[in-house]
């Protein structure tokens, strides 16, 4: 959330500048906005509810509003879009590809209203009279320093002995951004959006780079595996409708242990739908839009992964 009602230095918000992308976008804008005059950073870790969701986003639309600030950048979500849980595929697709939207888990229904709130409110008017505007960034999967489902993996791995093991069909193939290409994009998206007002206001963007597609294992593992991970198996060692049940057993040892202690299994469900669902991104509106290009290359971000984790204590290197 950008002020720049002088258009000469900058105020710049980020809710959530403690959490893994946030703080990326928080060093981003540090490193990379020449007008920064000065950042503000509020957290607060709240469950994932749906109502408590919609509240918080209401909170920031009204707060620009009140206090007339008119550009607000939404850290959205593909999950807005999918991969649903009826296991159809999206492959290749753009900001206007159909796709059905179907979804039972709290996050993506949560996030895909609160998208829905900060494009309504596009060009509703602030203190002072002027129009809010507002977009909706749609990052893919996230890899990168600091990320939390890597670390689990890495360190479920050494657990193991070095090894994965596969659960998943290398056929199925996800799309993949590098963390500090996201923040980038946040921060050209913030520099641009009130030259571009008319052409960016009430518009959502896929976040994308150059990483490879690949079925999230074998994505990992070009991280994992340079550090002493194996990943064994060319086909999936479990047959699916284990995975289910498993899956299925964990929600219920979640429900049973939630009054003694946080149970939160990496396979449930909704995770092992989406592993197993196909869901790429290919477009360019970015480019068009806001003159958006990855910071970092394929093998730059794939460099800085590794040597973070590399630096983990543990490590099997």
């Amino acid at each position: 959330m950008a002020d720049s009602a002088q258009a000469q230095k900058l105020v710049y918000l980020v809710t959530g500048g403690c959490g893994f992308l946030g703080e990326h976008v928080v060093r981003m804008l540090l490193q990379q906005e020449p007008q920064l005059r000065e950042l503000r950073i509020f957290d607060l870790h709240l469950g994932p509810w749906l109502e408590e969701l919609k509240t918080g986003t209401r909170n920031v639309i009204e707060a620009c509003v009140q206090t007339g600030t008119r550009f607000l950048v939404y850290t959205s979500s593909m999950e807005v879009v999918g991969p649903n849980i009826k296991g159809q595929p999206f492959y290749r697709g753009n900001e206007n590809t159909p796709y059905e939207a179907v979804h039972r888990h709290p996050y993506p229904c949560s996030k895909a209203l609160a998208e829905q709130l900060v494009l309504e409110a596009n060009g509703r008017k602030v203190l002072g009279g002027l129009p809010l505007v507002t977009c909706a960034l749609r990052p893919t999967g996230i890899y990168g320093e600091g990320h939390q489902i890597m670390r689990d993996f890495y360190y479920q791995g050494l657990r193991l002995g070095g090894r994965l093991f596969r659960a998943i069909p290398a056929s199925v193939e996800h799309g993949r951004v590098y963390v500090g290409n996201v923040a980038w994009m946040h921060v050209l998206v913030a520099r641009e959006l009130e030259h571009r007002a008319a052409l960016m206001g009430g518009q959502v963007y896929f976040c994308y780079d150059n990483s490879p597609y690949k079925s999230y294992e074998d994505f990992n593992m070009e991280v994992l595996g340079p550090c002493g991970l194996r990943l064994v198996g060319t086909r999936p060692l479990l047959p699916y409708w284990l995975l289910v049940f498993l899956a299925a057993l964990n929600v219920l040892l979640q429900w049973l242990l939630r009054p003694l202690l946080l149970y939160a299994p990496l396979l449930n469900p909704y995770t092992l739908a989406m592993a197993n669902t196909t869901f790429t991104v290919s477009t360019d509106k970015a480019r068009r839009h806001f003159g958006y290009e990855p910071l970092f290359s394929w093998e730059e971000s794939r460099t800085r992964t590794i040597r973070w984790v590399q630096a983990m204590e543990g490590s099997a290197q």
